[in-house]
Order: C-alpha cells, then structure tokens, then sequence
C-alpha cells in the first residue's frame, strides 16, 4: 500500500478536519447527580461507571459524556472564561418538544428558549450549571442554513427570538404548520444578552 502523501511530503501541511465530535467529558463533585441528568436529558445509558468515573451514551457510540468524580470541586460563581455550552440536535420538531414535555414532568425545564434562524433551539442547566442546548435544524439542507446566516436578518440579529416552549408545543397540537413554527419572527436588531 502506498504511503500517503500527505504523511510524507510534509507532515503537518495539511489541514484536516475530525470527522466528528466524539463527546464531552465533565467534572463534578456529585458524579451520581450529573450522570443521572444527563441520562435523563438525552435518553442515555450508561455504559460504564466506578467510583471516579462513569460514561454514558445515546446512540451507537461507546460513549458521549462522561463524568469524572472530583469531590472537592466548587461551583464557580458569576461569569468566567471557559466553555458556553454544548448541544444536541434532535431530528424534527415534534422529537424536540416530545423531550420537553418529558422533561418538564421531571421537573427538568430550560432557562431559556431561542429560535435563532437556523436552529429552534432550548438551553438547559445541568446540576452543576453547565449549559446544555437542545436544538433542532429550520432548514432542511445545511446550504439553506448557510445561505440565511450570510442573509441580512441574521447580521441584524444573529442572536435570534425569545419564544415560549409551552406556547409552541400547544402550537404544534393544534395542527400549526410546522414550517410555520420554525419561521424565526422579525424583531430587528438585538444584540448579546448575558446569561
């Protein structure tokens, strides 16, 4: 088999992309607490777990989050540099508000709710208050999602619409096109809140 030539006219000239995000991994002083939630959350299971560690995954993959036992953790408080939050996207409409309603029996509700173009999008806090978006795509090809990032609406407002998650799911029983529903509504510029 030949080499590739990539590998040996140059190592390290090459720019090549993963070919996915494999997961996340966490750290918490309540390991049960955090892997519990996202088991819930994202329909998980876990896979493996012992005293420091546990691991648990939605799908084929052998793992997606893990978390990692650090008992004298403390929570940060107010803002500090670092991760944002990470998100999930869900293959339609009625996947997404099926977990939230799922959820919100659990007591488990987002802090906030953004339809910003591209994605419907709902944030969630774990136990530890990491931020979590459940989202799903407006789109139905990513060219259509990248032609209304470069539109005008989005340099307007790239940050997106605030909506009601109880009103959109009422919304969608009633039989609202869901076309409809995922239309993000024109507000005009709005800029970075912190959250």
């Amino acid at each position: 088999m030949a080499p590739d030539s990539s590998l040996t006219n140059g190592i390290g000239t090459a720019t090549i992309a993963p070919t996915k995000l494999a997961h996340i991994v966490l750290r918490t002083a309540d390991k049960r607490s955090l892997l519990d939630w996202y088991v819930a959350v994202l329909g998980g299971t876990i896979v493996f777990e012992n005293a420091f560690i546990g691991f648990m995954t939605y799908d084929g993959e052998h793992h997606r989050v893990a978390v990692i036992q650090m008992p004298d953790l403390k929570k940060p408080e107010g803002l500090a540099p670092g991760l944002h939050h990470v998100a999930f996207t869900y293959a339609g409409l009625a996947d997404l508000l099926a977990t939230f309603a799922r959820l919100k029996t659990r007591g488990i509700v987002p802090r906030y709710c953004i339809n910003h173009g591209p994605t419907t999008s709902m944030y969630y806090e774990d136990p530890d208050g990491n931020r979590v978006e459940l989202q799903i795509d407006n789109f139905a090809t990513m060219e259509q999602a990248n032609d209304w990032i470069r539109s005008p609406a989005f340099g307007e407002n790239p940050i997106g619409v605030d909506f009601d998650p109880d009103d959109l799911l009422a919304r969608f029983q009633a039989g609202e096109p869901e076309a409809e529903l995922k239309k993000r509504p024109d507000i005009g510029p709005r800029g970075l809140t912190v959250r």
